[in-house]
C-alpha cells in the first residue's frame, strides 16, 4: 500500500481535502495528515478523517512572518525523519514553503514531493509587493518538488514559462460536492424566512468579509442604480463587517443590503436567489462561484485569476475589472432587467459545472498520485 503524507492546515483540510482523503485511503493509499491549526477546526478534522488517516499537527501558521514557523519547520522536519513517505502532497504557500524545504533529504531517499498552487498570490493586475514577495518564492521552491498541479490556466501557463519543476499538470479545481444541492426547501418557503418579496431580484456574495473579496464593488454598484427591488444578501464573517455596514448606511441602503454571518444552509438561500455576486480582487478558482452555478444562478464577478477560466460574458454570466464599479452595475442591471436571459444562463451553467464535480476530480488526482509513485515490480524467483 503506498503512504502518502498530506500537509495542509485545518481549514482546507474541512473545505476542500476530506473527500480526497477518504477517497485515496479507500482506493489503495495509506493517508497521513500533517495538518496546522489556524481556524480552530482540528476536531472537525478529527471527527471527519481521523478514523481513515493519521492525524499530525503542526506549528504553523498561515502568515509567513510568524516565528511559530520555525517551530513547525522543526515539527515537520521530527515527522520526516521518523517516517518514511512514498509521495509527500502539499498544499497552501507557507505550507507548501515549509514542507518542500524539510523534504529534501526525503526527495534524495525516493520520496516524491507534490505541490498543489490553489491560487499563485501574484497574477495579472496583481500588487507589485505580492511579485516581488511571492513571484521568486515559487520559483525557487520549485526545485524542491517533482510535480506541480494549478487549478486554473492563468497559473498553469506562468508556471510551465518560469519554474524548474518536471511535471506540471492542470486540474478543474480541487472538486466542488453538489450533492447537497438535493431536497433544498422550495424558493418561496426560503424567500419568506429570509423576509424578501416575490418581485425582489435577490443577489448572494458568499465569502469572508474581508479584502480580497471586494463587497464594496457590489454595494457601490447597487447604489448607482437606485433601484429598491435589487436585494443584497452577504454570507460570511470578517474584519471588514463593520466598513461596509457604514458604506451600506452612508448610501441609504439599510433596507436593501443585509449581512446573514456565517451559514451553514447556503444550498437552501441559494435556492432563492436570482442572480450571483463574485467580485474577488484575487481568486485561485472561486468555489462558491461553482457551487453558485450548481444551484443554477447567472454569475457577476471580477475578471481575476481563475475566474475566466469558467465565466463567458453572456454565457455563464458576466465578468468586470474588480475595481470597474460601473461595470458591475450595468451587468448587475443588465440581468435585473432581463429574468429570460438569467434563466437562460442558469440552465447553461448547471449543465456547464458538471466538470468540477468532486466525484470528476477525485480519480483524476488519485491518477497524478499514481504516477509519482508507480508500482514496484515483483521478480518470480
Amino acid at each position: 500500500m503506498k503512504r502518502v503524507l498530506l500537509t495542509c492546515t485545518d481549514l482546507m483540510t474541512i473545505q476542500f481535502m476530506v473527500p480526497h482523503i477518504r477517497y485515496l485511503a479507500e482506493n489503495g493509499f495509506n493517508v497521513e495528515l500533517a495538518c496546522s491549526v489556524v481556524g480552530d477546526r482540528l476536531e472537525d478534522v478529527k471527527n471527519t478523517v481521523g478514523d481513515v488517516a493519521k492525524i499530525h499537527t503542526l506549528r504553523l501558521q498561515r502568515s509567513p512572518f510568524s516565528p511559530n514557523n520555525l517551530k513547525g519547520y522543526g515539527d515537520l522536519k521530527k515527522l520526516l525523519s521518523e517516517n518514511t513517505y512514498d509521495v509527500i502532497w502539499t498544499n497552501e504557500p507557507v505550507m507548501g514553503v515549509m514542507t518542500r524545504f524539510a523534504a529534501r533529504k526525503a526527495r534524495k531517499k525516493g520520496t516524491k514531493v507534490l505541490y498543489m498552487a490553489h491560487g499563485f498570490h501574484f497574477f495579472k493586475g496583481a500588487p507589485l509587493i505580492s511579485w516581488l514577495m511571492w513571484a521568486p518564492t515559487e520559483i525557487i521552491m520549485s526545485k524542491f518538488n517533482d510535480i506541480l498541479v494549478t487549478i486554473n490556466w492563468e497559473d498553469y501557463n506562468w508556471a510551465r514559462k518560469h519554474t524548474f519543476t518536471p511535471v506540471i499538470k492542470h486540474i478543474d479545481g480541487i472538486g466542488v460536492d453538489f450533492s447537497n444541492r438535493e431536497g433544498v426547501i422550495s424558493r418561496e418557503e426560503k424567500r419568506a424566512q429570509l423576509n424578501i418579496a416575490e418581485d425582489d431580484i435577490l443577489v448572494l456574495s458568499v465569502g469572508e468579509l474581508q479584502k480580497r473579496k471586494n463587497h464594496q464593488a457590489i454595494i457601490r454598484a447597487i447604489a448607482k442604480l437606485n433601484n429598491p427591488h435589487i436585494k443584497y444578501i452577504l454570507c460570511g464573517q470578517g474584519v471588514l463587517k463593520n466598513q461596509l455596514r457604514n458604506l451600506v448606511d452612508k448610501n441609504k441602503l439599510q433596507n436593501q443590503v443585509f449581512f446573514l454571518g456565517y451559514r451553514q444552509d447556503i444550498p437552501e438561500i441559494m435556492s432563492a436567489c436570482d442572480i450571483f455576486a463574485h467580485p474577488s480582487i484575487r481568486e485561485g478558482l472561486g468555489l462558491a462561484s461553482l457551487e453558485a452555478m450548481a444551484s443554477g444562478l447567472p454569475l457577476i464577478t471580477s475578471n481575476v485569476q481563475g475566474v475566466p477560466d469558467y465565466v463567458e460574458n453572456g454565457i455563464t454570466g458576466y465578468m468586470c475589472g474588480p475595481r470597474d464599479v460601473d461595470a458591475f452595475a450595468e451587468n448587475l442591471n443588465k440581468l435585473t432587467e432581463n429574468k429570460t436571459l438569467r434563466e437562460k444562463i442558469g440552465t447553461t451553467n448547471i449543465t456547464y459545472v458538471q466538470k468540477y464535480r468532486v466525484e470528476v476530480i477525485e480519480p483524476v488526482i488519485k491518477e497524478i498520485l499514481d504516477e509519482c509513485t508507480p508500482q514496484k515490480e515483483t521478480v518470480e524467483v
